[in-house]
């Protein structure tokens, strides 16, 4: 009998850790970024492995360095959901052929993006001058909004293409007297001598929206993973905006894990407008104004040929709101699905 006995829990173990092994697995990347680095904090205090123990399945955090390089790895395949923003949601992974899907609407800069000036303190002064930024990328776009606002086009400046490990460095030469770029190296810039903010995010607020995009075929097959991934989102952000030591705690570990102190944080936080309840997500989300934006964004890439050599017009790529679908309905590649937000805000995770 107690060989049978110690068969039988052999054989259960055995059973129970082929069952662990069978689990379905996913990968998320993230890079830093005030808004993402919620997932550093998600990860490193086992909420994501809760939540993904909840629903039988494994998910892989991973930070990479280099946020294009992250979009690029996630556009191979070689992730599942990664952070990134609306314009390179549609304009890497999406102009790529990956449909993918926008889970979690998390925040949106609210000045976190800026253009600053040396020695001028007018918007309109920037006419004639070279502009210092990451080509292509959302400084750019946020660059074009802003001389749209005085009138200009980037046919009255000159785009100086600029890697952002170099672009504080650049605006304390002589030879640089514009920049466009994001946190913390706007902060950076703003405080250096003779440095004017002409134009910053929170003037075209709900533009610059900072998302987590999981691959669409890779949701649809595997609901759990983004009812995982939302359920642990939410928990953090109740952790985050409590007034408490929890959230003081959860802030500083959020802080140095991107390099800077909990002031540094909190000086960044201000000027991004956090979605810390499903509901806020949710009300820009099914807005009106996310269509009127998403063809701000396929009108600026097309015109800077982001959406592929064979894109005849900005409207090549569908993009899927729930307020209703901008450009080709037989190219759907872009998609904002509220459904897994409505879960948590109706307590159904």
């Amino acid at each position: 009998m107690k060989r049978l006995s110690l068969f039988s829990v052999l054989l259960f173990s055995l059973l129970l850790s082929s069952h662990a092994m069978a689990r379905d697995t996913f990968k998320v990347c993230w890079s830093i970024y005030v808004g993402w680095m919620p997932w550093a904090y998600a990860d490193e205090k086992g909420i994501v492995q809760k939540w993904a123990d909840k629903y039988g399945i494994e998910i892989e955090v991973v930070q990479i360095n280099d946020y294009i390089e992250s979009i690029n790895q996630y556009t191979a395949g070689a992730f599942d959901a990664c952070t990134m923003t609306n314009m390179d949601a549609l304009t890497i992974p999406a102009a790529g052929g990956v449909d993918s899907t926008a889970l979690i609407v998390g925040d949106f800069s609210n000045g976190n993006d800026g253009v600053v000036l040396k020695g001028k303190k007018a918007l309109s002064d920037i006419k004639g001058q070279r502009v210092n930024l990451v080509e292509l990328s959302v400084s750019h776009y946020l660059l074009a909004r802003a001389l749209d606002s005085v009138g200009l086009t980037e046919r009255d400046i000159q785009v100086v293409n600029t890697s952002d490990a170099d672009l504080v460095a650049a605006f304390g030469t002589s030879g640089v007297t514009a920049v466009a770029t994001w946190n913390p190296l706007l902060n950076e810039i703003v405080s250096l001598p003779n440095s004017y903010k002409v134009f910053d995010s929170s003037q075209i607020p709900g533009e610059i929206i900072d998302l987590l995009v999981i691959n669409t075929a890779t949701l649809e097959k595997h609901p759990e993973l983004g009812k995982a991934l939302t359920g642990a989102w939410y928990e953090v952000m109740e952790i985050m905006s409590a007034e408490s030591e929890a959230a003081t705690v959860a802030k500083t570990l959020m802080a140095e894990a991107s390099g800077t102190d909990l002031a540094g944080y909190e000086a960044q936080l201000a000027s991004t407008e956090m979605f810390y309840t499903p509901e806020q997500a949710l009300n820009l989300t099914h807005s009106p104004t996310l269509m009127t934006t998403m063809q701000y964004v396929a009108e600026f890439s097309f015109e800077h040929g982001l959406l592929g050599e064979g894109a005849p017009d900005a409207g090549f790529i569908g993009i899927e709101t729930p307020s209703g679908l901008y450009g080709n309905p037989q190219n759907v590649q872009l998609r904002f699905n509220p459904s897994f937000m409505q879960m948590a805000m109706d307590g159904q995770l």
